[in-house]
């Protein structure tokens, strides 16, 4: 976006930014960069000159143009001193000259060279099994050559693979109820097209997924969203686990598993009748929780009594770390709507995922892709019916190490953060952690200068909720995960330090996470 922000509205972002605990322009602009980091001043947006700002401030304008200089000298502000500056990201390997530990925390970026990126919880490709599915799909390729190779539906192997699996897990599927997409993402965009329109609402679980609730914002619509119970726990002194791993272990942490708001979500159906819900019942993003069959069963009796098309992100179904049982959200209504991907268990290069939906749905979930784009790459599809059929073989190995790497994750925060409070998840990849104070947002912009880049936790919320969580994936190698746990006690240490950065600040779009 471009335009410019008046002195009184860069006022009123900046709050109180109470300078005093370090030199006023480096508070100054620590907001500032957080701000920009969080979406809250766009990209290309002008902000004030340096003597309107101070007017404004009640500070001096050699306070605002130290400020200004170092946001420039960082990457996140262009222009010189005595032209408009304009917000900007830092480049990918750019090198501020204030010290080379300040590198860009926004999300959405590959992180630069010596950053730790606890934005991101996704896991590198299954090495040899993916290649060995592309080396098996180039040999199938000649077979499509002489077509267009445009197919909005996806290739045939590879519904037929998804219809298969569906129909091994109960849920009789056929080919003709499957559209391949590009990724998850562009699943859910299809749908919102097709089923909510423009100024529909959209109930969604709070929290959620972040790049969700960003296309649910992109295409017009509203989210009603519905909050999920907190985790009862609390991890404070109760030590280490010695990694036991399994459902009844402690970790220092809540075990239990609070399920979702039935109740809640059953008045919200009835009384807002939204076009659509969004939901991740399977290992839920970011709690890692697990819906149990029962509230499966009764969400979709609300949705159907209410018009409400219920849509299921099952994208993380297969990263089932406690082996707990579950029914695919398909069996339980024949209009329900789900979304699959091999991003998570797979790899995200693929960018390979899929609907799964009745026929006359699918038929129209097609007619609304075409708006979009004419159909998905033809070699990755080939692969990916490959990996589909052979889904099991590359997930124990993963499932193995994810379990060590969680409890492992666990047992740092246990020792380096006793007030933290995570809530062991089921399955998935990452943590959710009650943090002592609302401060995720502050961490977020501290990170950066101890080598970090985290997404703050009103990512996951709508209006500015959840600064007091943060979500923390445990994808990384342990001794990575080692060096993070203590970096993030190292910024909770600067930070405490820093009370101009404590407070939460006007909510905003940010850049996309995974």
């Amino acid at each position: 976006m471009t335009g410019s922000l008046t002195p009184a509205s860069l006022g009123r972002l900046l709050g109180s930014w109470n300078p005093g605990a370090s030199p006023a322009y480096r508070e100054l602009a620590d907001v500032v960069r957080l701000l920009i980091l969080d979406g809250r001043i766009g990209l290309d947006v002008a902000l004030p000159s340096e003597r309107s700002l101070a007017g404004n401030l009640g500070i001096s304008r050699t306070t605002v143009t130290a400020a200004y200089a170092l946001l420039r000298e960082q990457g996140y502000l262009s222009g010189g001193q005595g032209s408009r500056s304009r917000s900007r990201i830092p480049a990918r390997g750019a090198h501020p000259v204030e010290t080379g530990r300040r590198l860009s925390g926004a999300p959405g970026l590959a992180a630069p060279e010596g950053v730790l990126d606890l934005a991101y919880a996704s896991l590198p490709a299954s090495g040899e099994v993916v290649h060995r599915a592309f080396a098996a799909a180039l040999t199938e390729l000649p077979a499509l050559l002489p077509g267009f190779g445009y197919d909005a539906l996806g290739v045939a192997p590879l519904r037929e693979a998804i219809a298969d699996r569906y129909t091994a897990a109960g849920v009789p599927t056929t080919a003709d109820q499957v559209l391949v997409t590009s990724g998850a993402q562009h699943a859910l965009t299809i749908v919102l097209r097709t089923l909510a329109g423009r100024s529909g609402k959209v109930l969604v679980e709070h929290p959620s997924y972040p790049n969700a609730l960003d296309a649910i914002r992109a295409a017009g619509c509203r989210a009603v969203p519905v909050a999920m119970p907190v985790a009862a726990g609390d991890a404070a002194g109760l030590g280490k686990s010695g990694g036991s791993g399994g459902p009844g272990g402690t970790n220092g942490l809540d075990v239990s598993n609070p399920g979702w708001d039935l109740e809640a979500m059953e008045a919200t159906l009835l009384q807002q009748r939204p076009a659509m819900a969004y939901v991740v019942p399977d290992f839920h993003n970011p709690t890692g929780r697990l819906m149990p069959d029962a509230q499966r069963r009764r969400l979709a009796a609300a949705a159907a009594a209410s018009g409400t098309v219920l849509v299921a992100d099952e994208t993380l179904r297969e990263l089932n770390l406690d082996g707990l049982p579950s029914t695919p959200m398909a069996a339980f209504g024949p209009s329900m709507v789900t979304i699959g991907s091999l991003s998570k268990s797979h790899w995200a290069g693929l960018r390979v995922g899929w609907i799964r939906a009745s026929e006359p749905l699918i038929q129209r979930f097609a007619a609304a892709r075409t708006t979009l784009d004419l159909g998905g790459p033809v070699v990755e599809q080939l692969a990916a019916a490959h990996l589909v059929r052979n889904l099991n073989e590359p997930l124990p190995a993963r499932l193995a190490s994810l379990r060590t790497n969680r409890d492992i994750l666990l047992d740092l925060i246990a020792e380096h953060l006793p007030d933290w409070r995570p809530e062991r998840p089921a399955g998935g990849l990452s943590v959710w952690c009650r943090l002592p104070a609302p401060v995720s947002t502050g961490l977020a912009v501290v990170a950066p200068d101890v080598g970090l880049r985290l997404a703050a936790g009103p990512r996951f919320g709508v209006g500015g909720a959840f600064d007091q969580f943060l979500r923390l994936p445990f994808t990384l190698p342990p001794e990575q995960l080692e060096t993070a746990v203590l970096s993030l006690r190292e910024a909770q240490d600067r930070l405490d330090r820093s009370p101009q950065l404590r407070r939460p600040l006007a909510p905003g779009p940010s850049a996309a996470i995974a």
